[in-house]
């Protein structure tokens, strides 16, 4: 059958028409997955190579309004786990070479749930499972780990990076001082790891925010409190008030 090799070729990029190769790639291969039955397997094959071309091209936006039916298509097709995982991840591949960080990390999500029990600890696990990790520690609008800590190849790494695993937890449930203790007892690990600690020590502030507003057994939180647990001075107070409102973590009013 010619059809792998045609898909093989249109995903390649034409070096000799950068402007306008990746368009008519797009173009007959979106007609060969739209010819064949829904239900044929094939059109998984015939997707994968869109998405190098999306990918090669950077025209995200292309695949945007596809992803809706992406759940219906797995079905018909009858796509197991393995080849689940490669399509979310190559999706999420595309998406951050794209900016779009959100959608990057919604779909490694996906593929870190396609990966079996017996698999958890599997190097593809643990790679995937810190590559999800440091896009959402990373990321400056994610406060919400619930998504990762119920993940078995996230528990995982309480014993093959206790570390990271340790981290996590400061951030779905401790406070700035535990960074702070965090930093003092692993003092490269950041820096080894590529991580901002600008941003981290920004979000570790409007969560403990957050936890202090949720604690509070009136209505009010003193000033001193807040400069206190987050470490700023009197005159911040209000910004770091408007920004938990704005994340969305506390409703509230000075």
């Amino acid at each position: 059958m010619f059809l792998p090799k045609i898909c093989h070729n249109l995903s390649t990029p034409i070096t000799s028409s950068k402007s306008n190769g990746p368009g008519l790639a797009l173009s007959v291969l979106t007609t060969i997955f739209n010819i064949l039955p829904q239900d044929n397997d094939v059109r998984y094959h015939v997707f994968l190579a869109i998405l190098r071309v999306i990918r090669s091209s950077g025209s995200f936006e292309l695949l945007r309004p596809q992803l809706k039916n992406l759940d219906t298509w797995i079905i018909q097709w009858e796509t197991d786990e393995e080849d689940q995982r490669k399509l979310y991840l190559s999706i999420a591949e595309v998406a951050e070479e794209a900016g779009e960080e959100e959608q990057s990390y919604l779909y490694l999500l996906r593929a870190l749930r396609t990966i079996p029990t017996e698999e958890v600890s599997s190097p593809e696990a643990r790679h995937l499972s810190i590559r999800a990790l440091k896009s959402a520690l990373s990321h400056p609008t994610h406060f919400d780990f619930q998504d990762l800590t119920s993940l078995d190849s996230i528990q995982a790494l309480r014993k093959s990076d206790p570390k990271y695993f340790e981290l996590l937890e400061i951030f779905n449930a401790q406070v700035l001082d535990d960074y702070d203790d965090f930093k003092d007892e692993h003092d490269s690990f950041l820096e080894d790891e590529h991580l901002p600690d600008t941003l981290l020590v920004r979000k570790m502030r409007l969560l403990t925010l957050a936890s202090l507003a949720a604690s509070s057994q009136t209505r009010s939180l003193p000033y001193a409190h807040i400069t206190r647990a987050l470490q700023i001075p009197s005159e911040d107070v209000e910004m770091w008030v408007i920004d938990v409102i704005r994340a969305g973590l506390v409703e509230g009013k000075l």
